[in-house]
């Protein structure tokens, strides 16, 4: 038989569909890798192996019967360890923090589609950092190359898409969480419209920047999870109604205009990120698309960046109270310290750092009165050793999307000078994700495939 964990989601649900093998099935091979490999690539904190079972042979039941409640039905699907599953703890990353008698509002959604939930995987602490090096739950490992980060905060779960112990997971992306792991790992990663997906039942960093997204190894593994996930929420005050966000008609790359929005001297990045970047320009150019000269008004990466940790910090703080006020020593003494940080920031620099997202988001959605499309490479540098120095500029290209809500995407799109995975950003406009999705199906053809890691 084929390996079935070498499927994309679409192509296991289409096997599934025509009885070439059952979820049970699917899930076993899905085991048999985390049993052969997990030791040595810890993306998960806790695995569910035994309710995971009960629910493939759910799946396989209600397929006997006609009764496939989606394409998701019996696909296994790894939550980040910030996102509540009722009974299971969620640790954001921490020592502990607590054990939901609820799911979270995409758990219900994923529950309701027939996937099959896998287990909680690897964070970095709190969701405040993107390396995955866990103080509490150890390092997650990324699958092209042992000791490397598999990018964060959302890092185990793109390290268990990438090890093929899962066929997609939900991450969260507050300043680029979810694209900057999946540029990392070589997979695709969407972050949505802001409040498109809800974010009830996720621990909070920042409740103006944090999204949920999936990480899967295709644009339509993209597509098939956000049509379970998108839906509005009357319990969540970010939600929003889906109406024109799924919709999208006549996307073509011919005419397709385009602008690279930052200044390339403004935004230094490690050898082979440009270079990888402008060859990807050219074969949309040679496609009919359109480069428009445009840029951000404001191209303070370090400054804008600053200003978002300063409130997810200030966030992170009040939403975690309770919490570091009762049992400090679930927290690290890094972790304690951003927060306390944030809490006792000057309400001034609070407001002017409100203020300058605030404006920064307008001038990202302006954009869009002249453009179809923003790109960037979706990282500064590809994925580097967890005993390297934590890069500072990791965010500078994936905060833009955060801070305007727009919806925005990460393809895998080549390999830098080392070997490594490097990401192609797609930003759209804002409540316009079925046209980003449609967009990023064009364009995937158009860059180099790259082979499966091997464990």
């Amino acid at each position: 038989m084929t390996d079935l964990t070498k499927l994309d989601i679409a192509g296991a649900a289409e096997a599934l569909a025509a009885g070439d093998f059952s979820a049970e099935d699917l899930l076993q091979a899905y085991l048999a890798r985390i049993e052969q490999y997990e030791a040595g690539m810890n993306c998960f904190i806790t695995l569910l192996g035994e309710p995971a079972l009960e629910q493939a042979r759910a799946s396989d039941a209600r397929r006997a019967t006609g009764e496939r409640l989606s394409p998701l039905d019996g696909i296994p699907i790894a939550l980040k360890d910030n996102i509540d599953l009722a009974g299971v703890p969620t640790t954001n990353g921490m020592a502990r923090f607590r054990t939901p008698d609820r799911d979270a509002a995409v758990t219900e959604r994923l529950r309701d589609a027939g996937a099959v939930l896998l287990g909680k995987a690897n964070m970095h602490e709190g969701a405040l950092g993107a390396t995955t090096n866990n103080p509490h739950h150890g390092a997650a490992q990324n699958p092209w190359r042992r000791d490397y980060t598999p990018g964060g905060s959302s890092g185990g779960s793109a390290a268990a898409v990438a090890a093929r112990f899962c066929a997609g997971a939900l991450g969260t992306d507050t300043m680029g969480s979810v694209r900057l792991p999946a540029s990392y790992c070589g997979l695709a990663g969407l972050k949505a419209t802001h409040g498109l997906i809800s974010t009830r039942g996720v621990v909070p960093l920042s409740y103006g920047l944090d999204h949920v997204g999936p990480i899967c190894r295709s644009t339509r593994d993209l597509n098939l999870m956000l049509a379970v996930l998108a839906g509005h929420d009357p319990e969540s005050t970010e939600s929003i109604h889906p109406h024109r966000a799924l919709r999208a008609k006549g996307v073509t790359l011919e005419g397709l205009r385009f602008a690279v929005p930052l200044n390339m001297d403004a935004a230094p990045c490690e050898a082979g990120i440009w270079e990888n970047f402008r060859g990807h320009i050219a074969a949309l150019e040679q496609q009919g698309a359109v480069r428009v000269d445009l840029r951000f008004p404001n191209q303070d990466c370090t400054g804008t960046r600053r200003a978002g940790l300063l409130i997810s910090e200030a966030e992170a703080g009040h939403a975690l109270e309770a919490e570091l006020l009762a049992n400090p020593e679930d927290f690290s003494a890094e972790f304690r310290k951003n927060l306390e940080y944030g809490r006792n920031a000057p309400a001034h620099r609070l407001v002017a750092a409100q203020r300058q997202l605030l404006a920064v988001g307008q001038q990202v959605r302006q954009l869009f009165d002249e453009v179809d499309l923003l790109l960037l490479p979706t990282a500064p540098q590809a994925a580097f050793a967890q005993s390297d120095e934590v890069p500072v500029n990791q965010a500078d290209f994936t905060q833009w999307a955060n801070h305007s809500g727009c919806p925005a995407l990460s393809l895998p799109c080549g390999l830098s000078p080392d070997g490594m995975p490097l990401g192609l950003q797609l930003i759209g406009q804002n409540r316009a994700d079925a046209r980003l999705l449609a967009m990023a199906g064009l364009i995937a053809p158009l860059l180099p495939e790259l082979p499966m890691p091997a464990l």
